[in-house]
């Protein structure tokens, strides 16, 4: 008998192959591409006489510009995105780590439109038990009992909105996964684990690959927990990965829909499984799902006018050719996100990043597309009191961000590009004054860091206006923390651009270079 146990992960809400840049785009991904990938694998092994396990594994209903629409914009908007998500005919779903961003009322409503159980074994309320529904699910068929236990990163609380996560308690899985393992082994034939988390450790040899704060432990649950897993099902980091890991098959999908992945497990008669493969079906090829068009059409028609909605002008080039020079040289765009933050919030100093490397800027007129495919993510703001001391700390690890190539030329580190790129964790900062000499060891890198035309000094106070993720330390930066926030502007960055072009329909293209890096 052979299982054929299928996944998608981290879709983050884009349903149709584009990114929203343009109308009418056909990229190598999307829900409706993964939704045919899936109906023909599916095809093919209910053909062979194969069972068939189906799993969507978290990050589904944030992250695109239509994601945005439908969660800011129109009542019941959720609706229009479960009713893809239920036609794949999946047995199990998990929450990720962004189904926590639209805030807790959001999420709940999600875990109540899936016609497939969320699964959540780790995340506890008030009463030790699991806050979303069922930590596990029993499926069998054909005979066969097959356990899914459903895991989320333990990192969430130092991401989100405290008001998002009260009452919450969030549990490593590897404490987690050892209270459940021997109990699913008892119930049912097989046991697959499903994580919206990834390795904090390379697959091969073992060896650290990021900071070991517990946002990862895919690495350490399959060394310690290994020999009680059939199957593991991951996600969160975004990789492709397909292959054995400690002598488990190992899935991650990577991100957007852009395969779907594969765990084949092969079973002798009496149900134990002797040998097993993984494998990642890219979608690039697939034709787009007639059901999802049917379903998605209309409200995405309706987006597409939205996005179109023209927000503001430009005088001057504030277009973005080539993200890595906006990351050394101050460009007009990272400045006016700076100081639509600071406007917001009083500040007079701000920090933003360049998400990704799909930010095109603005051109002449700025549209709502510009606005949500720039700025991606559903930040709020939150203003710290922090030393000198703190700031400077902060700038020295951005700072760790770049590095010299063999060529002497300034790169983004290799290691915040692999195995995830971490472009959102390079901030730039305005009302400051500050060099990066990328030449000199790490922690030493800042060799101009003034304000007021003064040098700062360890003991000055300072206030500064952050998104709430970095504001409560996201992005492994110790020195700003929930403690330190003095107030927060909980209306999200999308809207505060809007408000900002409003009182500003005309705004220039300029930079003041108030950082500099050099080698």
């Amino acid at each position: 008998m052979r299982i054929r146990i299928f996944e998608t992960s981290d879709m983050h809400g884009y349903i149709l192959p584009s990114n929203y840049t343009a109308r009418d785009m056909d990229m190598p991904f999307g829900m409706a591409k993964a939704r045919e990938m899936m109906d023909h694998l599916t095809a093919d092994a209910e053909a062979a006489g194969d069972v068939v396990l189906k799993i969507e594994n978290g990050d589904v209903i944030q992250g695109s510009a239509l994601a945005y629409y439908l969660a800011t914009q129109i009542p019941d908007g959720l609706s229009h995105l479960t009713a893809v998500t239920n036609s794949f005919g999946y047995d199990a779903g998990l929450l990720g780590n962004h189904e926590f961003n639209y805030g807790r009322n959001y999420l709940d409503t999600y875990v109540k439109l899936t016609n497939y159980p969320i699964l959540c074994a780790n995340v506890l309320n008030d009463a030790g038990e699991p806050a979303f529904g069922q930590p596990y699910a029993i499926f069998e068929k054909k005979g066969v009992k097959i356990a899914v236990l459903g895991l989320l990163t333990q990192y969430i609380p130092h991401w989100e909105q405290p008001a998002t996560i009260k009452g919450l308690t969030f549990r490593s899985i590897v404490e987690t996964a050892k209270d459940y393992l021997p109990k699913l082994h008892e119930l049912a034939d097989i046991v697959v684990v499903a994580y919206h988390g990834g390795f904090e450790r390379a697959l091969d040899s073992g060896l650290p690959e990021e900071a070991l704060t517990g946002e990862n432990e895919g690495y350490q649950l399959l060394e310690e927990c290994g020999d009680m897993i059939d199957a593991f099902v991951t996600g969160h980091q975004h990789r492709e990965i397909a292959q054995k890991v400690l002598g488990v098959p190992v899935v991650q999908p990577g991100y957007r829909g852009a395969n779907v992945a594969e765990i084949v497990l092969n079973l002798d008669t009496h149900k134990k499984v002797v040998s097993s493969s993984a494998e990642l079906h890219s979608v690039s090829e697939a034709d787009v799902s007639a059901e999802v068009m049917s379903l998605i059409s209309p409200i995405n028609e309706q987006t597409e006018r939205w996005l179109d909605t023209a927000m503001g002008k430009v005088s001057g080039n504030m277009s973005i050719s080539d993200p890595m020079k906006a990351r050394i040289k101050e460009h007009p765009y990272i400045e006016f996100i700076n100081k639509v933050q600071m406007e917001a919030s009083g500040a007079k100093i701000s920090g933003t990043a360049l998400f990704n490397n799909e930010a095109l800027g603005f051109g002449e007129t700025i549209t709502m597309r510009d606005i949500l495919t720039n700025y991606i993510y559903p930040n709020t703001l939150a203003v710290l009191r922090v030393s000198g001391a703190d700031l400077r700390a902060a700038l020295e690890l951005t700072a760790t961000h770049l590095a010299l190539d063999e060529n002497g030329e300034i790169v983004f580190n290799p290691k915040f590009v692999s195995p995830k790129p971490q472009y959102y964790n390079y901030d730039m900062y305005e009302g400051i004054d500050y060099t990066i000499d990328v030449s000199k060891p790490e922690g030493q890198r800042i060799t101009r860091y003034e304000f007021d035309s003064k040098t700062v000094q360890d003991e000055d106070a300072l206030e500064i206006v952050v998104n709430q993720y970095r504001g409560v330390g996201g992005g492994n930066y110790p020195m700003f923390d929930a403690s330190k926030i003095t107030s927060e502007i909980t209306v999200d960055m999308t809207e505060l651009i809007g408000d900002y072009l409003e009182k500003h329909p005309l705004i220039e293209a300029t930079v003041d270079d108030n950082f500099s890096v050099i080698k």
